[in-house]
Protein backbone atom coordinates (compact mmCIF):
# COMPACT_ATOMS: atom_id res chain seq x y z
CA UNK A 1 0.00 0.00 0.00
CA UNK A 2 1.12 3.48 -0.80
CA UNK A 3 2.16 5.55 1.97
CA UNK A 4 0.53 9.11 1.97
CA UNK A 5 1.73 12.56 1.32
CA UNK A 6 1.88 14.06 4.85
CA UNK A 7 3.79 17.25 4.55
CA UNK A 8 2.47 20.71 2.85
CA UNK A 9 3.68 21.68 -0.42
CA UNK A 10 3.31 25.86 -0.74
CA UNK A 11 2.38 26.87 -3.91
CA UNK A 12 1.99 30.51 -3.43
CA UNK A 13 1.93 33.25 -1.24
CA UNK A 14 0.74 36.61 -0.69
CA UNK A 15 3.81 38.68 0.38
CA UNK A 16 2.19 41.61 0.09
CA UNK A 17 -0.64 40.35 2.96
CA UNK A 18 1.31 40.60 6.27
CA UNK A 19 2.83 44.42 4.91
CA UNK A 20 -0.70 45.55 4.73
CA UNK A 21 -2.70 44.17 7.24
CA UNK A 22 -2.10 42.79 10.84
CA UNK A 23 -3.36 39.43 10.78
CA UNK A 24 -5.30 38.41 14.17
CA UNK A 25 -6.72 34.98 13.32
CA UNK A 26 -5.60 32.65 10.35
CA UNK A 27 -8.34 29.65 8.97
CA UNK A 28 -6.93 26.88 6.79
CA UNK A 29 -10.13 25.74 4.32
CA UNK A 30 -10.50 23.58 1.47
CA UNK A 31 -11.13 24.89 -1.92
CA UNK A 32 -13.13 23.76 -4.85
CA UNK A 33 -11.63 23.61 -8.26
CA UNK A 34 -12.14 22.07 -11.88
CA UNK A 35 -9.71 19.24 -13.13
CA UNK A 36 -7.49 22.07 -14.79
CA UNK A 37 -7.29 24.54 -12.05
CA UNK A 38 -5.47 21.37 -10.13
CA UNK A 39 -3.34 20.50 -12.99
CA UNK A 40 -2.02 24.22 -12.95
CA UNK A 41 -1.77 24.46 -9.19
CA UNK A 42 0.36 21.19 -9.24
CA UNK A 43 2.56 22.99 -12.07
CA UNK A 44 2.91 26.10 -9.66
CA UNK A 45 0.73 28.36 -11.94
CA UNK A 46 -1.15 30.84 -9.14
CA UNK A 47 -1.29 34.03 -7.52
CA UNK A 48 -3.05 35.32 -4.33
CA UNK A 49 -1.72 39.19 -5.01
CA UNK A 50 -5.46 41.35 -4.70
CA UNK A 51 -7.53 38.05 -3.87
CA UNK A 52 -9.82 38.49 -0.82
CA UNK A 53 -12.20 36.31 0.49
CA UNK A 54 -16.12 37.36 1.31
CA UNK A 55 -18.92 36.00 2.83
CA UNK A 56 -22.10 35.77 0.60
CA UNK A 57 -25.01 33.74 1.35
CA UNK A 58 -24.25 32.09 4.14
CA UNK A 59 -20.68 30.89 2.40
CA UNK A 60 -17.17 31.47 2.10
CA UNK A 61 -16.07 32.55 -1.75
CA UNK A 62 -12.45 33.34 -2.93
CA UNK A 63 -12.26 36.40 -5.21
CA UNK A 64 -9.43 37.70 -7.36
CA UNK A 65 -7.07 34.44 -6.92
CA UNK A 66 -5.35 34.46 -10.61
CA UNK A 67 -5.06 30.37 -11.63
CA UNK A 68 -2.96 30.23 -14.86
CA UNK A 69 -5.26 28.07 -17.75
CA UNK A 70 -3.26 24.93 -18.00
CA UNK A 71 -1.20 24.76 -20.77
CA UNK A 72 -1.96 21.42 -22.03
CA UNK A 73 -5.79 21.71 -21.75
CA UNK A 74 -8.10 21.84 -24.50
CA UNK A 75 -11.05 23.79 -24.94
CA UNK A 76 -12.92 23.26 -21.39
CA UNK A 77 -9.67 25.25 -20.03
CA UNK A 78 -11.03 26.89 -16.70
CA UNK A 79 -11.49 30.62 -16.21
CA UNK A 80 -8.53 31.89 -14.57
CA UNK A 81 -10.01 34.71 -11.90
CA UNK A 82 -13.03 33.04 -11.29
CA UNK A 83 -14.91 33.35 -8.29
CA UNK A 84 -14.29 30.14 -6.77
CA UNK A 85 -15.96 28.43 -2.92
CA UNK A 86 -14.35 27.71 0.25
CA UNK A 87 -14.99 25.24 2.38
CA UNK A 88 -15.15 25.56 6.04
CA UNK A 89 -17.74 24.66 8.57
CA UNK A 90 -20.85 26.09 9.12
CA UNK A 91 -19.46 27.28 13.09
CA UNK A 92 -16.27 29.11 11.26
CA UNK A 93 -18.34 30.51 8.76
CA UNK A 94 -20.44 32.14 11.41
CA UNK A 95 -17.39 33.11 13.67
CA UNK A 96 -16.18 34.62 10.30
CA UNK A 97 -19.00 36.28 9.14
CA UNK A 98 -19.46 38.31 12.72
CA UNK A 99 -15.56 39.11 12.24
CA UNK A 100 -16.28 40.28 8.61
CA UNK A 101 -18.84 42.70 9.97
CA UNK A 102 -16.54 44.05 12.06
CA UNK A 103 -15.31 48.25 10.77
CA UNK A 104 -11.47 47.70 8.94
CA UNK A 105 -11.72 43.43 9.36
CA UNK A 106 -11.28 41.77 5.96
CA UNK A 107 -10.62 38.15 5.13
CA UNK A 108 -6.90 38.05 3.46
CA UNK A 109 -5.82 34.81 1.37
CA UNK A 110 -2.19 34.15 2.79
CA UNK A 111 -1.00 31.02 1.13
CA UNK A 112 -2.21 28.37 -1.29
CA UNK A 113 -0.83 24.60 -0.77
CA UNK A 114 -1.51 20.75 -0.83
CA UNK A 115 -1.94 18.97 2.50
CA UNK A 116 -2.49 15.14 1.82
CA UNK A 117 -3.06 15.60 -2.19
CA UNK A 118 -5.71 18.48 -1.29
CA UNK A 119 -5.66 21.96 -2.10
CA UNK A 120 -6.17 24.60 0.64
CA UNK A 121 -6.06 27.97 1.20
CA UNK A 122 -4.42 29.71 4.64
CA UNK A 123 -6.22 33.24 5.57
CA UNK A 124 -6.73 35.36 8.09
CA UNK A 125 -8.65 38.19 9.62
CA UNK A 126 -6.95 41.00 8.80
CA UNK A 127 -6.82 44.73 9.69
CA UNK A 128 -5.47 46.95 7.34
CA UNK A 129 -2.15 48.93 8.40
CA UNK A 130 -2.11 52.75 8.09
CA UNK A 131 1.13 54.13 6.67
CA UNK A 132 2.53 55.26 9.88
CA UNK A 133 1.80 51.52 10.89
CA UNK A 134 4.12 50.28 7.98
CA UNK A 135 6.86 52.77 8.55
CA UNK A 136 7.03 51.45 12.05
CA UNK A 137 7.39 48.36 11.27
CA UNK A 138 10.79 48.89 8.75
CA UNK A 139 12.24 50.81 11.35
CA UNK A 140 12.03 47.85 13.88
CA UNK A 141 13.17 45.59 10.62
CA UNK A 142 16.22 47.91 10.23
CA UNK A 143 17.19 48.38 13.82
CA UNK A 144 16.85 44.42 14.35
CA UNK A 145 19.11 44.09 11.25
CA UNK A 146 21.72 46.87 12.51
CA UNK A 147 21.91 45.04 15.68
CA UNK A 148 22.56 41.83 14.10
CA UNK A 149 25.20 43.41 12.01
CA UNK A 150 26.75 44.91 15.22
CA UNK A 151 26.57 41.52 16.79
CA UNK A 152 28.07 39.57 13.85
CA UNK A 153 30.95 42.22 13.65
CA UNK A 154 32.18 41.83 17.81
CA UNK A 155 32.11 38.28 17.29
CA UNK A 156 34.51 38.39 14.37
CA UNK A 157 36.52 40.87 15.43
CA UNK A 158 36.45 38.73 18.85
Amino acid sequence: MAKKETGEKIICQNKTARVNYFIDDTYEAGIVLVGTEVKSLRAGNANLKDSYARIEDGEVYLHDMHISPYSHGNRANHEPRRVRKLLLHGREIKKLYGKSREKGLTLVPLKAYFKNGKVKVAFGVGRGKKLYDKREDIKVREDRREMERGLRRKNRDG
